[in-house]
């Protein structure tokens, strides 16, 4: 059984390990090509189970339970806006 004190503690962390995520400011390149590679364009989770060249079953993206998928959108999108409004780069190989 939970207790209730745990299940606040447990969101308190969560809320600010994503203000910590929020509060994130890009200043330097090679962090924002770093962040552009490692943080997916798009949800990679999704997945059609196929069996003799038929979907089975379909798996949908996932990444909305991920309680951090906004902070790490948001993240990505200022990265690539870094890159190509302070440093003049071309993004579009992270598109």
């Amino acid at each position: 059984m939970l207790n209730l004190n745990q299940i606040f503690v447990e969101k308190s962390i969560l809320y600010f390990l994503c203000q910590q995520l929020d509060a994130i400011k890009i200043q330097n390149p090679n962090v924002a090509h770093f962040l552009c590679k490692v943080i997916p364009a798009q949800c990679p989770f999704e997945w059609n189970i196929k069996l003799f060249n038929q979907v089975v079953f379909h798996i949908p993206p996932l990444c909305k339970l991920n309680p951090f998928y906004e902070q790490l959108v948001t993240l990505r999108f200022k990265c690539l806006s870094y890159l190509a409004d302070e440093c003049g780069e071309d993004v579009t190989p992270y598109c």
